[in-house]
């Protein structure tokens, strides 16, 4: 065999571990989720889903959200983006992130509960502009936004 055949043969083996470890580190870290619709759309044709963990987003309904003073249990209803109509229940008993709000969507890690309670083990929100500030605040501002001149 040639030299140039076996340097060959040997960079299509590399490439061809290196796709591989590509292609399960993907796998691996790819996160799905549903939302209300299809969870409910999946419940109703498995029922024995139940109480199996699953990852669902969706956006929190306005004035849904309440607050048990006796325990750390927090109430809140979540709809379908697409659905609005499409509502689930979800408890939580560990502290909401900090921006956590009514209008914010949110993917939850938990269980659906048999009594229709979705039982979050984990809420997170996604804050998409809340950070970014709107045209009208950046006029003035200096290179690092406080206002002013920049000078001292």
């Amino acid at each position: 065999m040639s030299r140039d055949r076996r340097f060959f043969a040997g960079l299509v083996g590399v490439a061809t571990v290196v796709t591989w470890l590509i292609w399960t580190g993907i796998s691996d870290t790819m996160v799905y989720y549903l939302t209300p619709s299809e969870l409910m759309d999946r419940m109703n044709a498995t029922p024995e889903l139940v109480e199996q963990g699953v990852k669902v987003s969706g956006n929190v309904v306005p004035g849904s959200y309440e607050r048990s003073t006796a325990e750390l249990l927090h109430t809140f209803l979540v709809s379908d983006p697409k659905h609005p109509e499409v509502t689930l229940t979800v408890h939580f008993r560990h502290p909401l992130p900090d921006t956590f709000s009514e209008e914010a969507e949110v993917v939850m890690e938990g269980r659906y509960m048999g009594d229709g309670v979705f039982e979050a083990h984990e809420v997170l929100t996604k804050c998409g502009s809340r950070y970014e500030a709107a045209p009208e605040e950046m006029k003035g501002d200096d290179a690092y936004g406080y206002g002013g001149t920049g000078t001292t």
